[in-house]
């Protein structure tokens, strides 16, 4: 196919191909790959700086988007690609095939550069979702930055930079330009620009940036990283986001309120206790979807209100596609036993087969984890209605999520999201902190936002 990029990504390429350290903050579905690849083939074999490429990405996204983004564009024919999945013998046997492009999913990264014992000669690396780098503590960050100075060119790819707020830029740009604008260790960064806000005597749990903190770190950073939102560059869908609300019996409420008042919730089949303020949270998650797990691992249902909103939104639906998000094993457990017995027809999206029958039109309930649809997989041609069972407390799965309907190439007029909300419980808070971390990268995009002339 003909690759006829917009002008923004035309301006982004330029930008990768001009800076050797990139932060590339595009909102989902605007061709964050299909720029990248362009950038790379340009630099390899035009602009002669760059041999060997490593994309480090989610698994599926590694496997199935990137080869297939490099198939799909003519001018990208040239380049080859080894995928390095699968067993250890496998993934050895992708290192030393010769190629252009090397894609190694997130979780390898510390294998491939501690334990393959193949030299580490990329001269160009790129990461697909930049968040998750964003702890400075985990094993994936620490072997990187081992490397990271023989890395003479470094792209970072995402759409929702700082999900949980501005304390995640620290390790994503210490990846990047190795502590030059935001430091070198996160003492230091923290002490630049956050003070303590929850606190237990010594113990701090949480940070807030101190007065003008934002806009300094927005300045910082500035000059490696830009930023686009999809909605100015593209004709999109309008995102409509709605409210199904539930509401438990009184009974059901007194169970519910039980739990969250004295962490021990006492019922006929077990007993369910919650060791701190964090498994308090999960657990009352649990009972405002309607079940939740016993000390010993069995499941104890409360309620069915979810259950039979969802019925009333896929009848109303008229047998039209619904992408239906669940979190808990539970939730997928009785949903399928509902489905079953309304006799809808769904199917788990955890496959490339099943996906492939979603965007044929062949799925009328697709049921989708967060965890695993969230990055990289094009759901548009399949429906324009997604509805949340349970909301989640990761701003980025949640965006991610419902950008796989919401994004370039959909072509209803509205992409729906619809949460089940049961009234008096956490689901709310759930939903307000989800606006108060949007909050935050709203500013972030909007401070670093290319302006790009049409």
């Amino acid at each position: 196919m003909k690759y006829v990029p917009h002008e923004y990504q035309r301006f982004a390429t330029d930008f990768i191909v001009t800076h050797p350290t990139a932060a590339i903050f595009l909102d989902m579905g605007m061709g964050k790959s299909s720029i990248t690849l362009t950038a790379i083939e340009r630099l390899m074999y035009q602009e002669f700086e760059v041999r060997k490429v490593l994309i480090i990405a989610p698994l599926r996204v590694a496997k199935n988007t990137w080869p297939a983004e490099i198939q799909k564009w003519d001018h990208l024919n040239g380049l080859t690609w080894s995928v390095i999945i699968g067993t250890q013998q496998e993934r050895m046997a992708a290192l030393r095939r010769e190629a252009d492009i090397y894609l190694i999913n997130r979780e390898n990264t510390q294998w491939l550069i501690e334990k393959s014992g193949m030299p580490f000669d990329y001269d160009m690396v790129v990461i697909d979702e930049l968040s998750s780098f964003k702890s400075w503590q985990s094993k994936r960050f620490r072997s990187l930055m081992k490397v990271r100075p023989f890395v003479r060119r470094i792209v970072g790819l995402t759409g929702t930079p700082s999900s949980n707020g501005l304390m995640d830029l620290f390790a994503e740009f210490r990846v990047l330009d190795m502590g030059q604008r935001l430091g070198r260790f996160i003492g230091q960064y923290r002490n630049a620009f956050f003070k303590p806000d929850r606190m237990n005597g010594p113990i701090v749990y949480s940070y807030k940036p101190l007065p003008g903190a934002e806009e300094e770190i927005y300045r910082r950073i500035g000059d490696i990283t830009i930023s686009m939102k999809a909605c100015g560059h593209l004709k999109m869908p309008e995102l409509i986001s709605t409210t199904y609300e539930v509401e438990m019996s009184p009974d059901e409420q007194e169970q519910y309120d039980a739990m969250k008042q004295e962490l021990v919730l006492s019922l006929p089949d077990g007993e369910v206790t919650a060791a701190n303020a964090a498994v308090l949270t999960g657990k009352l998650l649990q009972m405002s979807n309607g079940a939740i797990y016993t000390d010993e691992g069995n499941t104890i249902q409360i309620h069915n209100r979810k259950l039979d909103a969802l019925e009333d939104i896929i009848e109303g639906m008229n047998g039209r596609p619904l992408l239906l998000a669940y979190w808990f094993k539970h939730d997928l457990q009785r949903i399928t036993e509902r489905l079953t017995q309304i006799g809808v027809p769904f199917e788990r999206l955890d496959s490339e087969a099943s996906i492939k029958r979603w965007n044929a039109g062949q799925i009328q309930v697709g049921l989708a984890h967060p965890a695993s649809t969230g990055h990289g997989l094009n759901l548009q041609d399949g429906g324009n209605t997604i509805c949340w069972f349970s909301p989640i407390w990761s701003l980025e799965l949640y965006q991610q999520t419902n950008a796989r309907l919401f994004r370039q190439g959909q072509k209803a007029s509205t992409v729906v999201v619809t949460h089940i909300v049961t009234k008096g419980t956490v689901d709310s808070r759930v939903l307000k902190a989800l606006e108060e971390k949007d909050r935050i990268q709203e500013a972030l995009i909007a401070a670093v936002k290319a302006e790009v002339k049409r």
